[in-house]
């Protein structure tokens, strides 16, 4: 093999590869994708993204946001996630940026109506899921090897098949390279730390006088985590409702439930009891007592990540030219979470029990109707159940397990996936591409520093001998008795040597796919001169799925801290499908019609889950004028529910709320009867305490019997770029998205909202939602593991989602001389902008149609659905220097309304919460504007040294306290997948090559 050495790149830690041409970035750009097209140089491997016709002069309907590779080495990103979730498009999905709920993955959201309807693809192929719910990782989209990034918004299910109902990313990789070219890159805060490196090698050349090329890439990336605590805004997490810190329970022991404070003796506590040190009594606690829990959690989550890509091509004959190509990655990443504890778990406290305070027990009799003598002689009891005077009471005390440290969350997957094939040419203008490929997800989950339930309740049936030694009932596993009654640092090493549990679950996750297509020219339109163009194929596709968690796993509530169990899900489907486009030019070069195209497709797929369905889309493009092209399609598009949605068993999550409707002394009347038919014990009404931490359990589960959903989505659009204004295109494109039979599950606050609102349940009536609610049999609250449900979700389709918006782009670029000052040089001007019309979602027909347009909330709209979002760049590049500026903008936003909606039967229901809960300082979010400097350098050819500064203005984010959206996003006190938690840092690199 013969490598042309024409550029050299080695690595750096100081400086970050630019890019391959000096002369200026291009922010994402919306066109054509016909025309990016026209570069390249081989018909029978040009990627069109959203059709399969390779026709790069055909002019196709669908807007295609681009987003260059100048622009891709300005941003210096460690993955792609960190373009992708910045696109105004785009809707911040799982990513670095989420602590509490992230899987391990980063997964991308077009238009805000769920990741599942998203497909990414590698120069136009599958990649193989990351999980059961179907959803691609881009931490393994090989960065250093992209030559852009084509993004299409508003369904491409006829082209690519179900979960493309939003659109497609397509990350295209470069071709036919030759030489060598090394990159790395080091950014650092401006604080010190959030420390990230990447490095990247790409090897290629061509041999056989041209016929074949390889390619081979190998990276290594490295970030570092940044703490909640590591910063003002997320030293400690902060009540949304009192705007005070709100912690959950101390490190000392917290009793709550039955017997209640009151029984007790003492006074009503949302905080619960604490053993006084003092006194050795319980007595109420208050705000001093808790615990930070944002102690040793994440902002931004840590990643170690090793990537190869290889691809290949050889011309074997004429026509007849086999590619191939394949990927390696390993991951890992890390999140963390406070200290474990027993948390709202109920455990039998025996009366013997050797660090059980007296004064404690008294009080603890006493509240039962226990006689003193038997508390005393229960006491003394020197043994465990079935002894004679033993006794023991239920208690939930909670303890965290502050000498654990952190609760670990260790995910490490290995992803490869391999593809080969045939293409060529058939004569008369056809061609064939076939091909083969499979790929493999394994994922290794590992939870440290978690407990076990069953250890704590073992080491709690304890006692002491006549000698003075402490020892367990059961003395299984070398038990030693555990000191949940002591001060902070009480519970000794072995203690937690004993209740440790470092939980492992195992996924793994297949994927087949077989392609074939012809595509070729039919003849030309009596009005036109270029020729009608088709493709046809078919495609088979298998995708199996497997949880394996270790025995602790599926057991609910033993793994201390998760609140769910995680079963041993499986499931695979398989799907046929055959699909046909056709892009017809029906006239050309008449007055007011240079061009005037017509295309249509069609896909039927069939199933094993779901059988038989259609999906199909029609458009064109009119160009009356040069310079001005108008296009439009309407798609119908069909998505097959994934292996999650249907076969999940029942697992709790957790879910942010910051005030129980049943909590307090205040509830009373048919309220106070509506807790008790949700699971309250009778005599715990008016002390359930608050939701722990601001969460409480969610229970979910997948719907073997859902049927596919269906989406109508269209867009209608103009370009006008004039060769009377010399460098300047303007876009505008509308688009609409309605999926009905939505696969959904109803959102946590219309459950509760429709239970226990005056407004909504004015008649207090134990109504479907409050069938949907199951309270801790011992507290009354909505927390507590195994017994406690909480608010119970299911998969559905009855769901309804909408969207629309309008998304803009405008570009610019002037020679210097043309502005006389002289040089080489340019400046250029691009701005890319999505304005959101509205963004409307119902999960059932009973349920609030809720509008989040502009809004963010807990448990509705979540995450922060700004109405504007852009990015614009200026940049004035020369043949050695380029400075270029970056401008960000997020538009404000409010938390969700408390207003009337109207529902079948034209009834008036609230929607959103109450903002009285919610201190007016937490209720809006004001306008956001970022701003990014990057200077590039190239004191030589072929090598090039850049610096990005990202938050120029180190501007803070914004405090919203802990209980205002979704726990996913909801982290820190602020939304840190939207807002910039990290400040000012420097981003620097260096690209040699030859």
């Amino acid at each position: 093999m013969t490598v042309n050495r024409r550029t050299i790149l080695l690595a750096s830690t100081f400086f970050i590869g630019a890019t391959m041409s000096p002369a200026y970035a291009q922010v994402a750009t919306t066109y054509d994708s016909a025309q990016q097209n026209e570069t390249e140089d081989s018909d029978t491997s040009i990627v069109v993204t959203g059709s399969r016709i390779t026709r790069p002069d055909l002019e196709l309907a669908s807007p295609v946001n681009v987003v260059s590779l100048e622009e891709i080495q300005f941003r210096q990103p460690g993955t792609a996630d960190d373009i992708l979730r910045t696109l105004p498009g785009v809707r911040p999905a799982i990513g670095a940026g989420v602590n509490n709920g992230s899987d391990g993955s980063s997964t991308l959201d077009l238009r805000g109506i769920g990741a599942q309807r998203s497909l990414v693809l590698i120069d136009g192929r599958r990649v193989v899921p990351y999980g059961l719910d179907g959803l691609t990782d881009t931490n393994n989209v090989p960065v250093a090897l992209l030559e852009r990034i084509e993004v299409l918004t508003g369904g491409a299910s006829s082209t690519y098949g179900a979960d493309a109902v939003a659109g497609v990313a397509n990350f295209i990789t470069r071709r036919d390279f030759s030489g060598i070219d090394a990159s790395t890159s080091y950014r650092i805060s401006e604080r010190g730390d959030s420390a990230r490196f990447r490095g990247d090698l790409v090897i290629g050349g061509n041999f056989a006088d041209g016929r074949g090329n390889v390619v081979v890439s190998a990276g290594y990336t490295k970030v570092d985590p940044l703490l909640h605590t590591s910063r003002a805004i997320s030293a400690q997490p902060i009540s949304s409702t009192t705007g005070l810190f709100s912690g959950a329970t101390a490190a000392q022991v917290t009793i709550f439930g039955s017997p209640t404070n009151a029984a007790l003796g003492i006074p009503a506590s949302s905080f619960g009891a604490v053993v006084n040190p003092t006194t050795g009594l319980l007595q109420a606690a208050t705000a001093a007592d808790t615990y930070n829990t944002n102690n040793g959690t994440y902002f931004q989550t840590p990643l170690d990540r090793v990537n190869f890509y290889a691809s290949g091509r050889y011309e074997i004959a004429d026509g007849i030219e086999f590619y191939s190509s394949a990927m390696f990655n390993r991951n890992k990443i890390v999140t963390q979470l406070a200290s474990s504890g027993t948390f709202g778990n109920t455990y039998q406290l025996a009366l013997n029990n050797p660090y059980l305070p007296t004064g404690v027990r008294n009080q603890l009799c006493a509240a039962r109707s226990i006689t003193a003598p038997n508390c005393a002689a229960a006491a003394a009891v020197q043994g465990g159940p079935g002894t004679t005077g033993y006794l023991e009471v239920p208690v939930v005390a909670q303890r965290r397990f502050t000498e654990y440290g952190p609760r670990v969350n260790a995910f490490e997957s290995r992803m490869f996936q391999f593809q080969g094939g045939f293409r060529g040419d058939l004569g008369s203008g056809f061609r064939y591409d076939v091909s083969a490929q499979y790929g493999e997800t394994t994922q290794n989950q590992t939870r440290e520093n978690w407990g076990s339930f069953s250890k704590v309740q073992q080491a709690l049936r304890a006692y002491r001998t006549p000698t003075g030694a402490v020892r367990c009932v059961d003395t299984a596993n070398n038990c030693v008795p555990l000191n949940l009654f002591g001060p902070n640092g009480s519970i000794t090493a072995d203690q937690l040597a004993f209740i440790d549990l470092d939980a492992i679950i195992n996924r793994t996750v297949t994927q087949t796919v077989v392609t074939g297509s012809v595509t070729g020219d039919l003849f030309a339109s009596p009005f036109a001169t270029n020729k009608i163009a088709i493709a046809v194929g078919g495609e088979y596709r298998k995708l199996t799925a497997a949880s394996q968690p270790d025995g602790p796993s599926q057991i609910q509530g033993e793994v201390l801290g998760t609140g769910a169990r995680t079963p041993p899900d499986i499931g695979e489907y398989s799907v046929k499908e055959v699909f046909g486009e056709i892009a017809i030019p029906l006239v050309e070069d008449v007055p007011f019609i240079r061009n005037l195209t017509v295309e249509a497709g069609i896909r039927y797929s069939d199933y094993t889950t779901t059988g038989g369905s259609t999906t199909w889309k029609a458009g064109g493009t009119w160009e009356p004028l040069e310079g001005l092209r108008l296009r439009g399609t309407y798609q119908v598009a069909v998505r097959s529910p994934n292996i999650q949605e249907l076969y999940q068993s029942p697992v709790q999550g957790l879910g942010n709320l910051t005030v129980d409707p049943c909590q307090g002394s205040a509830v009373s009347g048919g309220l106070a009867a509506l807790c008790i038919a949700t699971g309250a014990p009778a005599n715990t009404i008016g002390s359930i305490p608050s939701p722990t931490s601001g969460q409480i359990n969610n229970t979910s589960s997948g719907n073997s019997t859902l049927d596919v959903e269906r989406a109508k989505t269209w867009t209608l659009g103009a370009v006008f770029a004039p060769s009377y204004i010399p460098g300047f295109s303007f876009k505008i494109d509308y688009f609409n998205i309605r999926v009905e039979d939505a696969i959904t599950q109803p959102l946590q606050a219309d459950v509760l909202n429709g239970c226990y609102s005056s407004a909504l349940n004015p008649g207090f009536a134990n109504n479907a939602f409050c069938a949907l609610i199951g309270r801790n049999p011992l507290t009354g609250s909505l927390n507590g593991a195994g017994e406690t449900p909480g608010v119970i979700l299911t998969y559905s389709n009855l769901g309804v989602i909408e969207t629309a918006g309008i998304d803009f782009a405008v570009g610019q670029r002037i020679p210097t001389a043309d502005l006389g000052l002289g040089g080489d040089g340019s400046i250029s001007f691009d701005f890319n902008a999505t304005r959101l019309s509205y963004w409307h979602f119902q999960a059932t027909p009973n349920a609030i149609n809720r509008d989040c347009t502009g809004y963010y909330s807990a448990g509705g709209c979540t995450n922060p659905r700004a109405k504007w979002r852009w990015n614009s760049r200026l940049t004035y590049g020369q043949e050695r220097f380029d400075l270029s500026l970056l401008w960000s903008h997020v538009s404000a936003v409010e938390l969700e309304p408390f207003r009337a909606t109207r529902l079948p039967g034209n009834v008036a229901q609230p929607g959103g919460p109450n903002p009285s809960t919610i201190l007016p300082a937490y209720r809006n979010i004001p306008a956001y504007d970022y701003f990014d400097l990057t200077a590039r350098v190239s004191p030589v050819e072929n090598v090039d040294f850049t610096l990005t500064v990202n938050n120029l203005l180190d501007k803070d984010p914004p405090a919203v306290g802990s209980g205002v959206g979704g726990t996913a996003f909801n982290s820190g006190n602020t939304f840190p997948t939207i807002y910039d938690p990290i400040g000012r840092s420097f981003t620097m690199g260096a690209r040699f090559r030859f």
